[in-house]
């Protein structure tokens, strides 16, 4: 589980942290900088997919020609800060990570820093990496006590191992290659010690298991090819997806129920009949009345739901999930039923979920928990970088979310107003609604 994000130097942010949990709400103006939060998981994303860095930033093809990967948006020049004369074309990320089924206080973090390499015709490098738990696995920059600190190998970057039994002053060094990250080049080395190893792949595991949903309406209409049984970024494959959750008897209950909540339709099963010709699987909505309705003609909103109850009521459901504008083809009377389905199931613990919106029904039922992470993000008057700040945290938000409901507060503007006030009046008693 991801508890924090912290952005130094990315994009528009110099050095801001995101406050994750369970479920994690992120508001702001539009241009604000939202998007640029999804660009840094991304980053993350791709170094526990094993990529390297110009892969990550630029894109990934396969062998044969085919995308793997798209690339994080903007040019290369726009990933690290624009007008950052002090530290130059460089940017740092960190997450804090809390494995699952570890003691209450145990903390992994794992940070890494990039930079332009333009002895290597302009590409990146990795400058500073470090990965910790309960103490350092191992870090570029061990103190200036340590060789290892100069880094004076231009071909590599030098690591620190954590010692092990036996070794008095230094743990073991290990030299990397600079263009990928260390995190996912540690398994390489037969000789690092297994307890580094698996502090490693924990990590790894974390961040690879990330996905961005960007629901197409028209892609999850699509008949889906026998034994696609993974949820494609666009919604692909929705008819073998949602056909595998009802293989499950209390699945398939949960999913039948939460359709009937979300609509007027009276559902009473889902069908998935395979068409002669092609061997292609469709997905049929039966009602309680016998009439079958085809994918092609349930609703926009509709198939955004049944794509998010297939993500999160899957077996094998866990990792981050990552949303732009959650509520997009949600009717708002019916968004606080949306708010309970994550809210309910990011609390079991296997699920993460993190969104943004511009959607006061959405934000007038958060629970407690869901309050708590929720952040708003904003530019200050005449400030071409942006801030992130807990909305809890905000001058009387918490009195104001009693008496007049968080969703007034996003429509009235009051959120960035606050956070403007408290950056000009940090010792400021509060700002009216």
């Amino acid at each position: 589980m991801i508890t924090s994000l912290r952005l130094v130097d990315f994009k528009n942010f110099i050095n801001e942290t995101l406050r994750v949990g369970p479920f994690t709400v992120i508001v702001g103006a539009n241009a604000s900088g939202k998007s640029n939060i999804r660009d840094a998981f991304r980053f993350l994303h791709g170094v526990g997919r094993g990529y390297t860095l110009s892969e990550i930033i630029g894109g990934k093809y396969g062998s044969g020609g085919q995308p793997e990967w798209t690339s994080i948006r903007g040019a290369p020049n726009e990933v690290s800060r624009l007008g950052n004369v002090e530290h130059g074309k460089r940017f740092r990320l960190s997450v804090d990570l809390k494995p699952k089924k570890k003691t209450p206080y145990w903390m992994d973090r794992y940070l890494i820093e990039v930079s332009r390499d333009e002895r290597n015709s302009g590409g990146f490098r990795v400058t500073r990496e470090e990965l910790s738990a309960f103490g350092t696995i191992y870090t570029s920059h061990p103190g200036h006590g340590d060789p290892v600190h100069a880094q004076g190998d231009d071909a590599h970057l030098l690591l620190r191992m954590a010692k092990t039994r036996g070794q008095r002053k230094f743990g073991d060094r290990l030299a990397v290659r600079p263009d990928q990250p260390a995190l996912t080049q540690i398994q390489e080395h037969k000789w690092v010690a297994r307890s580094h190893k698996d502090s490693a792949q924990r990590a790894i595991d974390t961040l690879a298991s990330m996905r961005f949903l960007d629901l197409s309406p028209e892609r999850m209409r699509q008949p889906a090819f026998p034994g696609q049984t993974v949820l494609g970024d666009r919604g692909e494959n929705l008819p073998t997806v949602l056909r595998k959750v009802c293989n499950d008897p209390k699945r398939k209950d949960a999913l039948v129920s939460w359709v009937r909540e979300l609509t007027p339709m009276d559902v009473r099963d889902f069908e998935f009949p395979v068409d002669k010709i092609t061997g292609l699987v469709q997905l049929v909505i039966r009602e309680k009345d016998q009439r079958a309705l085809s994918a092609y003609s349930v609703s926009d909103g509709t198939l955004r739901f049944l794509a998010m109850l297939a993500s999160l009521l899957a077996e094998d459901s866990r990792g981050m999930y990552f949303f732009e504008e959650i509520d997009n083809g949600i009717h708002p009377a019916r968004q606080w039923l949306l708010l309970e389905l994550i809210e309910k199931q990011t609390a079991k613990g296997d699920v993460q979920v993190v969104t943004t919106t511009h959607s006061p029904g959405l934000l007038a039922f958060v629970n407690d928990s869901t309050f708590g992470n929720t952040s708003v993000v904003g530019r200050l008057e005449d400030a071409a970088d942006s801030i992130i700040r807990p909305v809890a945290g905000l001058p009387n938000a918490e009195e104001l979310r009693k008496t007049q409901g968080l969703g007034r507060l996003l429509t009235g503007g009051w959120m960035e107003t606050a956070l403007s006030f408290t950056e000009e009046h940090p010792e400021g008693e509060g700002v009216e609604a």
